[in-house]
């Protein structure tokens, strides 16, 4: 396996500045960060359970019309997070603020910010176009504008049609438009969602995902979405939040975070990453030279990251950056090893690699590039 850019990672646990500069990127928006005002700001957020801290030290800014993604693991404090935007927990520490109004003790009924649940929570004893109304009638609104605007929403989520059925006779997907069309009715200026696709089948969440970002592009309401599915956040958020135990690990676009991981952390969580880890010998005209287990590798750093001789780095080799040869060529980060298996998951197949010493690579590959090496 030879060829393929790679980025260094600096070793938490090693001394010197470049890690700490390094850290520095956790909370910092890219480049391509919008330029208005932040229409939500978590500043210093901290939630205690108990003993337990959910959520520690959360800086986040969110713009408006902005589609955020916030993932990590189960008990990352993710949902935690979207549950004191809501209103529904309060910080420990700290002050959220929605368009300069300090939140903390705003009652869920008063902020603008309603919630499509993991499990829906629609109302069994009442039918489609009543469940969509539920949010005018709380609001007071007549009941012909409920009424009307109601039927509108469902017009505009595909499912008019089954304005008078019972919730419990709809498909999994048709619920989750009902939700969402609950959810909109009251054109909301924030739309939190806590995992909405996860009880869904793998084609309806495809579909789904494409529903969602025509409708928030649309309307530009800001979306803060939380989720554990990678292919969920980068197919549909603009920035995405990588979250755990209870820290923001990296804040960047969906590219960003796949291609020039922050923290190990991130780089294992993210993607289809190999990881190698050795000491930064020397620099030369910015290529960076490393010993490793493996050998001797020559990489490039990240724009802006500096590691200094003698530092104990990890690197990461991208999956899809691997070129495979079974000629004996003279390739700078070459790596002899075996094919193990394979698994096939449609026009990609991802190939896994073992060297002498037991180390295991991935690799990923069309289709049609395997066929033509002939792997055995």
């Amino acid at each position: 396996a030879g060829g393929g850019r790679t980025n260094p990672l600096h070793d938490p646990n090693a001394q010197g500045g470049a890690w700490r500069r390094l850290r520095c990127l956790q909370n910092h928006f890219s480049a391509s960060s919008p330029v208005s005002d932040p229409l939500v700001i978590f500043s210093k957020i901290v939630k205690r359970f108990g003993e337990f801290v959910a959520v520690q030290h959360l800086n986040l800014e969110i713009h408006p019309g902005e589609f955020v993604a916030i993932m990590g693991p189960s008990g990352c404090g993710k949902t935690t997070t979207l549950r004191m935007l809501a209103g529904l927990e309060q910080p420990s520490e700290g002050e959220i603020r929605i368009s300069g109004r300090r939140m903390n003790e705003v009652s869920p009924s008063e902020r603008d910010t309603p919630m499509v649940w993991q499990s829906l929570a629609l109302f069994p004893f009442l039918n489609v176009v009543q469940n969509v109304e539920f949010g005018l009638k709380m609001r007071r609104v007549d009941a012909t504008t409920q009424h009307r605007k109601a039927l509108e929403w469902l017009e505009r989520l595909g499912i008019a049609e089954f304005a008078k059925r019972d919730v419990s006779l709809l498909s999994g997907g048709q619920r989750q438009r009902v939700a969402l069309a609950r959810a909109l009715v009251t054109e909301p200026e924030i739309l939190l969602l806590d995992e909405p696709l996860s009880a869904l089948d793998a084609h309806l969440v495809i579909h789904m995902q494409g529903v969602l970002t025509r409708l928030q592009k649309e309307l530009g309401i800001t979306f803060v979405y939380v989720t554990h599915s990678q292919s969920e956040a980068f197919a549909m958020a603009d920035r995405v939040v990588i979250m755990n135990e209870g820290a923001v690990m990296q804040i960047g676009t969906p590219q960003a975070v796949y291609r020039s991981p922050a923290h190990r952390f991130v780089a294992e969580f993210v993607g289809t990453n190999n990881i190698l880890s050795g000491t930064a010998q020397s620099t030369n005209a910015g290529v960076l030279s490393l010993q490793t287990e493996l050998g001797g590798f020559r990489v490039q750093p990240s724009a802006g990251q500096s590691v200094a001789e003698g530092a104990s780095c990890s690197f990461v080799i991208g999956a899809d950056h691997i070129l495979l040869t079974s000629e004996a060529e003279a390739l700078e980060n070459r790596i002899p090893c075996s094919l193990i298996s394979e698994q096939f998951v449609g026009s990609v197949v991802t190939l896994y690699f073992e060297t002498a010493s037991g180390v295991e690579f991935r690799v990923q590959k069309q289709q049609r590039e395997l066929d033509a090496l002939n792997l055995q």
